[in-house]
């Protein structure tokens, strides 16, 4: 009897395993919880070790020896196979490429309000040469006052912003969210659905930027909700909103996603136009045709440069 019940653990053992470890192909990636372990894969695999460092102690008890060798082989195949995901997906680079006159540098950056100040902003913005910075939960007013800060230091951006319900004084700052874009992208202005919420992500708000002479990438400063088990229904369709805004050319989308490539795989996303942040599995940026690379330098609030 307890061996059949000591087989049967191991049978759940192993399909909960592959679940965790891939819920993607069970079309579970973006359903609680798995969605929210996804992007928690070192909590998973820390979970993993647990389980095998039990089953390690188990093979001491003779009478559980054969339970136990096969809770440890489940333990390590799915400690390994979430390894390699990690190291297939990429932990980011300590520095960035050196930026080509064809380049274009990225920074995105959840400022959580006034959580971070202009000066800091701007500074990094300097630091990294970015020439398009997507800044959630960012006022217009402080976008400005960051343009006049790099204006004044020969780098100069057009600042361009989205509001949900501009009719509601001193609304949540998240209900914002501005971008910034250098002058020798060319001219870009915000499409009209952005502006009054027609077609937007729905919690929160997103850009959408549009070369005005129709030269140039498309580019999208992206603010998912976070799937909080009460907002899953609105994540969903904001990565879905997210994945149609990918048209056949070049595109780049930059902001705080709330989700990692494997969250997207259902809406056809690959991995070749991902670049990953390096402090987050959450990702930062999807670019077009090539994919790029990014780097998270600490920071209470989310960051990251393309």
């Amino acid at each position: 009897m307890f061996r059949l019940l000591g087989i049967l653990f191991t049978v759940l053992l192993a399909i909960a395993t592959a679940v965790v470890v891939w819920p993607q192909f069970f079309r579970l990636e973006q359903t609680y919880p798995f969605a929210q372990l996804v992007s928690a894969q070192g909590l998973v695999l820390g979970g993993f070790l647990v389980v095998a460092v039990l089953a390690l102690l188990l093979l001491f008890a003779r009478p559980l020896r054969g339970f136990a060798a096969s809770v440890l082989i489940v333990a390590l195949l799915g400690a390994g196979a979430t390894g390699l995901i990690g190291v297939t997906r990429g932990f980011g680079a300590a520095d960035l490429p050196a930026k080509t006159e064809s380049s274009v540098r990225v920074l995105t950056w959840n400022t959580a309000g006034e959580a971070v100040a202009a000066e800091e902003i701007a500074r990094q913005i300097l630091d990294q040469g970015a020439d398009i910075v997507a800044l959630p939960e960012t006022t217009e007013a402080v976008g400005e006052r960051i343009a006049i800060m790099l204006r004044e230091q020969g780098h100069p951006m057009w600042v361009h912003h989205v509001q949900f319900r501009p009719d509601i004084p001193d609304g949540p700052q998240s209900w914002q969210t501005t971008v910034l874009v250098a002058p020798d992208l060319g001219e870009y202005s915000v499409i009209e659905s952005s502006k009054d919420g027609s077609s937007n992500t729905g919690s929160v708000p997103s850009v959408v930027l549009m070369p005005v002479d129709g030269s140039g990438p498309t580019i999208v400063a992206v603010h998912a909700v976070a799937p909080r088990m009460e907002e899953m229904r609105q994540w969903q369709s904001d990565l879905q909103w997210i994945a149609d805004q990918c048209p056949a050319g070049d595109f780049i989308l930059a902001g705080d996603f709330n989700a990692t490539i494997d969250h997207m795989a259902s809406l056809g996303w690959k991995a070749a136009t991902w670049a990953i942040a390096a402090t987050s599995p959450l990702a930062r940026a999807a670019v077009s045709p090539a994919p790029g690379r990014a780097r998270s330098p600490p920071s209470p609030a989310h960051r990251s440069t393309t």
